[in-house]
């Protein structure tokens, strides 16, 4: 059975993690197996739950959740999904944890989801990028050739304890225009989910993504049109994008194609601008100021793991046996 991993927190541009676990809990058929207890593992201080005051009275605090469920596709096929808060504290303890979990309900292939910031307009296709231990399943996406050193994580600290313990991972990253990273970008969730239907064989509901998608591709429509100064900024995105998929078409042209073959897909020549963008942050071209934004964003690789811990951060569920 494959396992989801969306935490909300880190490497959420777009709330496309987070939205992407709700959709599914909101729209499939789900059983909770296993609840951590927030209160080891969460510092309110720098995730303060909303609290609800009526007429001078407290009448309400948001409660935060970090669940494993079981979850059923619309084909009726079964798959799990850890959802919630990420953890602040305990990241060795919770590995363990969801290693103890995968290995009890048989988790055969593990899917982690992030999206990151990046210069591109909303106006040309999102890209999906991928990690994995095995490479056979990111044939289909942008990847990064380079080593680099990245903040921490519990989702990317969680794979390397999955994938040490010989599970098979793979983690996708949407690449969300920087200026709205902070705003919901349903495309960004569509495509994410997209793509684990893909390595999962589970029929997830997309359709439904679809009309938050045009609402509010019209909105930024809108906002580029009353602002010069928003226009501005995206036509200079939309020009390097484009001026680039341009060099990337010629080459492919000129070099790779041979009678009978057919120009590259949208999806392989943005894969190759994002890569060309990524050594403008690396300073191996003589690339635009925008590089910065780029720097440290993508979580691909390289979470050390952190000192194992007790496992005393998680809360046994009803109708289990003491395994989350």
């Amino acid at each position: 059975m494959p396992l989801m991993i969306a935490l909300q927190g880190y490497a959420d541009a777009g709330q496309a993690v987070h939205n992407a676990g709700t959709h599914l809990l909101q729209a499939l058929d789900s059983q909770p197996l296993a609840k951590f207890r927030v209160d080891d593992l969460v510092d309110y201080r720098s995730r303060r739950p909303g609290v609800t005051m009526d007429h001078s009275r407290v009448v309400d605090r948001e409660e935060l959740a970090l669940t494993l469920d079981v979850v059923t596709d619309t084909e009726g096929q079964k798959f799990l999904l850890l959802s919630g808060p990420e953890p602040d504290l305990k990241w060795g303890a919770f590995s363990d944890a969801v290693l103890e979990l995968a290995r009890k309900f048989n988790v055969d292939r593990v899917v982690t989801l992030y999206a990151a910031p990046m210069t591109v307009p909303h106006t040309r296709p999102l890209v999906i990028s991928a990690h994995s231990t095995n490479y056979q399943l990111t044939a289909d996406y942008h990847t990064w050739d380079s080593r680099m050193i990245l903040p921490g994580a519990a989702a990317l600290d969680t794979e390397l304890k999955l994938s040490r313990h010989g599970f098979e991972t793979i983690g996708f990253t949407a690449h969300v225009p920087h200026y709205i990273a902070a705003s919901d970008y349903p495309e960004a969730t569509h495509n994410l989910l997209e793509a684990v239907s893909k390595v999962t064989g589970r029929k997830l509901p997309l359709t439904a993504l679809e009309s938050d998608i045009a609402r509010v591709q019209s909105q930024l429509t809108e906002q580029v049109e009353e602002s010069a100064e928003i226009g501005t900024v995206v036509q200079a995105l939309e020009q390097q994008y484009d001026a680039n998929a341009e060099r990337i078409r010629r080459r492919k042209e000129n070099t790779l194609l041979q009678p009978g073959q057919t120009m590259p897909t949208g999806d392989e020549i943005g894969a190759e601008l994002e890569a060309f963008l990524a050594n403008v942050a690396r300073g191996e071209t003589d690339g635009s100021s925008d590089a910065p934004e780029q720097r440290g964003v993508d979580p691909h690789k390289g979470a050390g793991e952190q000192p194992e811990e007790g496992r005393d951060s998680r809360e046994k569920d009803d109708g289990e046996d003491g395994n989350a």
